[in-house]
């Protein structure tokens, strides 16, 4: 894609960008062009394999290792990054480009205080003088409000929320007054409050610094309100940019349009739709268009011949030939609405919880709380960090016993903590964890680790072999990931892993915490997609754990709001969410993203 128009006002000019492996020679990605404005932020979007990281990570002259930048231009403020030696480049990072990473706490030393590590930075690239560098430091502190006073340096990192640690990483990024910041899915996994003050700082420094950014995300709904351009990257192509208003309403690309139908949407229940396919690996990427494999509108001189540059608009470009053929976009509501006594709460109390409370060593988190959910509906419960959602999951899912109260099944008690639980009992009530990276253990194959439950809690009937090949069949996964490692599969195939391995005792309850918060988007809907086909087909009863209430209105029945501990509101999901009583409800809902309000 041809470079825009350089003009004295660019401050960041990217021209024939190409990231190749070194062995083999095939590209990761190729012909990446665009330029930014001091102020101006750049959504650079896209699926996981797109391109994305490794265009945000080459912007600061660096390649990950077994890769090579071996084409284009980089300037930032007049100097071509990739004409400098190591030394210089070394310089330029986070004086002149800085960089924010999705884990603050790969930025952040656990053994150095706050107020050292940013003392550092600056002392780094040449402020010598203390007194200045404090002042500099409790400045940029106040402008991603956080407290600059000397009790806060002193903390270490790990004294702070995630929230917090990554308000101190955009203060470290912006401390040397950069002309360019990358930041690289910086939001992804925080709820969504913490999300809407991350962004509204990234806004404000960008305007107050004059300094571009390239803000990198799977998600259009963070973007479409943040970003002033949005550019979709697809296989390691820019495959669509625009203005984030066209992007947004009138994308060109099928691509584009296809991630657009994915976002979930907190004021309608949408039909969840999924992209067909998946990225191709870089051996197998079409020497035509890069998308035509997945499109809906594709001919075979898609796949024959490279695709030109398509003007669609002021600074709106497409590659693709197929552009007029993209009908006007069209939403689909969802038909499957819960049932009269699931909306209502009328049906049966399969699962009570009555005057629960829970402690943290010795620090009451969990208040008193009283619920019940209907057999075979999903309910889901909401709130921010620290809200008590996850601890009132993991006591009804037998993996926290300080607590008090009363957790019944059909009447049945059920002890705190999963030594107090019959083996029945721990087969009815499965647990899926957010990261699924870290609940698969990476020495075994994944039958093994769908073997696991059925050994350890006794429920083998007939062939392992043949029971493992069905659960991999009931979360869309082909009989051969049974002898694949965690490491040879994608996020997704390792959440749907999970969800195989939940499902092997066959349970009646089934707790989900926050397991697409990390996703792609596409990988989230189609999560999404599987799980309520398993409801639908087996009657569970399911808890889903999240933060976001788009997510809960494309899946859930009802919604239980959690506030410090408390529940705050609780009800139906329409009535919740397009009449929400509590003014912490209505918090949330305001500051979950959403392309309506883009």
């Amino acid at each position: 894609m041809s470079a825009d128009r350089h003009t004295a006002d660019h401050v960041l000019e990217v021209a024939g960008l190409t990231v190749d492996l070194e062995r083999g020679g095939a590209n990761v990605v190729s012909d990446i062009a665009f330029t930014l404005a001091p102020g101006e932020i750049l959504g650079l979007i896209g699926e996981s394999g797109s391109g994305k990281t490794t265009v945000g990570s080459a912007l600061l002259g660096h390649a990950r290792q077994g890769t090579a930048i071996t084409g284009g231009r980089i300037i930032v403020d007049g100097a071509d990054l990739l004409s400098l030696d190591a030394k210089e480049l070394r310089r330029q990072r986070g004086r002149v480009v800085s960089y924010v990473p999705q884990d603050p706490r790969a930025s952040l030393n656990p053994a150095m205080r706050l107020g050292a590590q940013l003392h550092e930075t600056l002392a780094v690239h040449g402020a010598t003088n203390r007194e200045e560098r404090l002042e500099r430091i409790r400045q940029v502190l106040e402008e991603v409000k956080l407290p600059g006073d000397d009790r806060f340096l002193k903390r270490y990192p790990h004294e702070l929320s995630g929230g917090q640690q990554q308000r101190v990483v955009l203060a470290q990024s912006f401390l040397c007054r950069p002309k360019v910041v990358v930041l690289d899915e910086p939001t992804t996994g925080l709820d969504v409050t913490t999300q809407a003050h991350v962004l509204r700082t990234v806004r404000e420094l960008c305007r107050s610094h004059r300094t571009a950014a390239v803000y990198v995300s799977h998600d259009l709904a963070v973007v479409a309100d943040l970003a002033d351009r949005i550019a979709v990257m697809y296989s390691g192509r820019l495959v669509e940019v625009g203005p984030a208003a066209a992007v947004t309403w009138k994308a060109a690309h099928p691509y584009s349009r296809a991630l657009l139908d994915v976002v979930p949407d907190p004021h309608r229940r949408r039909e969840i739709r999924t992209i067909r396919g998946r990225v191709a690996a870089l051996h197998e990427r079409p020497a035509g268009c890069v998308f035509a494999d997945r499109c809906d509108f594709v001919e075979p001189e898609c796949r024959r011949q490279a695709v030109d540059l398509v003007q669609i608009g002021d600074g709106h470009t497409a590659l693709c030939r197929r552009t007029e053929a993209l009908p006007p976009p069209v939403t689909t509501d969802d038909e499957s609405a819960p049932s009269a006594e699931a909306a209502d709460g009328t049906g049966e109390g399969y699962l009570s919880v009555r005057g629960l409370s829970a402690s943290y060593k010795g620090h009451e988190v969990l208040h008193g709380v009283d619920l019940t959910v209907p057999r075979g509906i999903v309910m889901a419960l909401v709130g921010e960090s620290g809200s008590g959602k996850t601890t009132l999951a993991r006591c009804l899912g037998g993996l926290h016993d300080e607590a008090i109260g009363d957790i019944l099944v059909e009447g049945r008690q059920l002890g705190f903590g999963a030594r107090k639980r019959t083996t029945a009992d721990r087969r009815a009530i499965q647990y899926i964890f957010q990261n699924a990276s870290e609940a698969l253990n990476p020495r075994r194959t994944v039958g093994r680790s769908i073997e696991q439950p059925l050994r350890v809690l006794g429920d083998v009937d007939g062939v392992i072999s043949d029971r493992v090949a069905s659960l991999l069949a009931d979360v869309a996964l082909g009989a051969d990931s049974a002898g694949k490692y965690p490491s040879q599969l994608s996020g997704g195939e390792r959440q749907r892993v999970t969800i195989a391995r939940a499902l092997a005792t066959a349970p009646s309850i089934l707790i989900c915490d926050e397991i697409t918060s990390a996703l792609d988007v596409s990988v989230q809907s189609a999560i999404l997609l599987l799980l309520k086909r398993l409801c639908a087909d087996s009657g569970l009863t399911m808890l889903f754990v999240t933060h976001n209430l788009a997510v809960v209105r494309a899946i859930a029945d009802r919604v239980v709001v959690l506030n410090d501990g408390r529940i705050v509101e609780e009800g139906p999901v329409a009535r919740v969410l397009e009449r929400p009583q509590d003014p912490y409800t209505q918090q949330l809902l305001g500051d979950t993203p959403s392309l309506v309000h883009a």
